[in-house]
């Protein structure tokens, strides 16, 4: 267990991070309360001094509100965590968000997040529910307020470019969207610095994070697959939608140094688009020799790890005590997941023989037998980093929404 002390050094720290990162770790801004009665430093009936304080304030007025809210613009990040440990309890009153959201964008400064967006006409919040545009979200990751989450830049021509993700990022992302094919996550957001991740469901944001950082590692064929997929989605201009055309993957060989048989090629290419799925599959039967993934020495073990998720908004618990008339308590949800994961190369074949000799074969071993695989709106996203993941939990089972 962390101690009171812990957990806020842990969060005046994150929040730091994303500031700093957000004002291109030269800068922040903070954005504070400027309230009559209002103390930093204690957080007693601060909710209702905020009450007090705003009432006649015209909250859709710039200028009005310019007159409740103080800014302060520090230069180092020991200074910045200063100041949000002096502000804190401000941050953890019902403003706090709204707050952070503020400091955020001034860090990053109006004009460029401007620059960053695609959509000018677009809000950054929606209504009508005040849920973040995924620009937000971006600010928050990786410090620029671009709209999209693939990686880097997408090229449309015509002088047409969409923005993604530029770098390399500390926490990850993860979403439903992914799994209803309305986008496609790069692999800097899939593969975080930290195996901490963001997840996006069509209304809500939760957490989903591991105490082991080795969950990441891939081993040599895994790393040719990924760089592959990257220059693949760099030559994508469909929005995300895994294919391309004869021309890109023409390109796309020569750079990966791929060796495809003139057989293969026709199998691929059987239309005026190249599949991802298709080329992938290609280069499962490719010898690594020749740029595939083919590779008979290399280990066949699946890999299981434990993966975390929490849902911050209370969920309704009804105990087996619980009768009519009762008030059942209410809980954030956090829930472990078993997850074992087949090497990304597994042929289908193989793993729907291994299942049908699980499910028919003598129970020999009972020990070893592999629990049978639980399904959740939450396992649709793991799988669009892991694919094929095969999830499991106790009790109830993991809320996204």
């Amino acid at each position: 267990m962390f101690s009171d002390y812990q957990r806020t050094r842990a969060l005046i720290r994150a929040m730091g991070e994303i500031l700093w990162r957000a004002g291109g770790k030269q800068k922040a801004v903070v954005a504070a309360l400027n309230i009559n009665g209002f103390d930093f430093n204690h957080s007693e009936q601060q909710d209702e001094i905020i009450e007090k304080g705003l009432q006649g304030v015209n909250l859709d007025s710039v200028a009005e509100f310019q007159h409740v809210i103080r800014i302060t613009t520090v230069f180092s990040l020991p200074a910045l965590h200063h100041q949000l440990e002096n502000l804190l309890h401000g941050f953890r009153s019902r403003l706090g968000a709204l707050l952070f959201l503020f400091s955020a964008l001034l860090s990053r400064g109006l004009d460029a997040v401007q620059s960053d967006r695609d959509d000018l006409g677009q809000p950054l919040v929606t209504l009508p529910f005040g849920h973040a545009s995924q620009e937000i979200v971006n600010l928050l990751l990786c410090g620029q307020a671009v709209p999209n989450v693939f990686d880097e830049i997408m090229n449309l021509g015509s002088g047409m470019c969409l923005k993604g993700i530029p770098m390399n990022v500390e926490v990850g992302f993860l979403t439903l969207l992914e799994y209803l094919h309305f986008c496609k996550v790069g692999q800097f957001l899939k593969c975080p610095r930290w195996p901490i991740w963001v997840v996006g469901s069509e209304s809500h944001y939760s957490v989903l994070f591991a105490l082991d950082t080795s969950i990441q590692d891939e081993n040599q064929l895994e790393t040719r697959e990924a760089c592959i997929r990257r220059a693949f989605d760099a030559q994508d201009q469909s929005g995300g939608g895994g294919f391309i055309s004869l021309e890109a993957l023409q390109q796309l060989l020569i750079e990966m140094k791929i060796d495809l048989s003139q057989e293969m090629l026709d199998r691929i290419c059987n239309s005026d688009i190249v599949i991802w799925n298709d080329l992938w599959q290609a280069l499962l039967q490719l010898d690594k020799s020749r740029g595939g993934l083919k590779d008979n020495d290399a280990p066949m073990g699946k890999r299981s790890f434990q993966l975390y998720h929490f849902n911050g908004i209370a969920k309704t618990v009804v105990n087996s005590s619980y009768v009519e008339g009762e008030l059942s308590h209410q809980r954030p949800q956090l829930t472990t997941l078993r997850v074992t994961v087949p090497p990304k190369w597994t042929p289908d074949f193989i793993l729907t023989s291994e299942v049908g000799v699980a499910q028919s074969g003598p129970e020999k071993n009972p020990v070893a037998k592999e629990e049978p695989a639980q399904q959740a709106p939450l396992v649709d996203c793991i799988r669009t980093r892991w694919q094929r993941a095969i999830c499991n939990w106790s009790g109830d089972a993991p809320s996204i929404v």
